[in-house]
């Protein structure tokens, strides 16, 4: 049996296999005012098409549909394929409140009521 696949034959299996790939996840990079798709997610990078991704360096940020995920900064580490390859070299969970550089007391009171008449 013969492994030989015509070059338009094998063409579109990769156009397949890249589409699986980009649907399956939701997850998207946010950088300089541009979003990019993301193939793989893993803990210490992720991975864009090649077509579609320049040479990113920097501050990115991570969103799952429109939840911010991950505020990151990366920096392109290999062209696998028909893949790039971006490390981490941090990568932090977003907040969505600014962290309080003081201790809060549990039993603070809610709001305060003024004295009427």
């Amino acid at each position: 049996m013969s492994t030989f696949l015509p070059p338009d034959v094998q063409a579109g299996l990769d156009a397949a296999r890249k589409k699986a790939l980009k649907q399956r996840h939701r997850l998207r990079v946010e950088a300089n005012g541009r979003s990019f798709r993301v193939i793989r997610f893993e803990d210490d990078g992720f991975t864009l098409d090649i077509q579609d991704a320049p040479h990113l360096r920097g501050l990115v940020d991570v969103f799952d549909g429109g939840n911010h995920l991950y505020q990151c900064l990366i920096v392109a580490s290999s062209e696998e394929a028909d893949e790039m390859r971006y490390d981490f070299k941090r990568h932090t969970l977003a907040m969505d409140k600014a962290p309080v550089d003081f201790e809060r007391v549990r039993e603070a009171p809610v709001a305060l009521l003024g004295k009427e008449g």
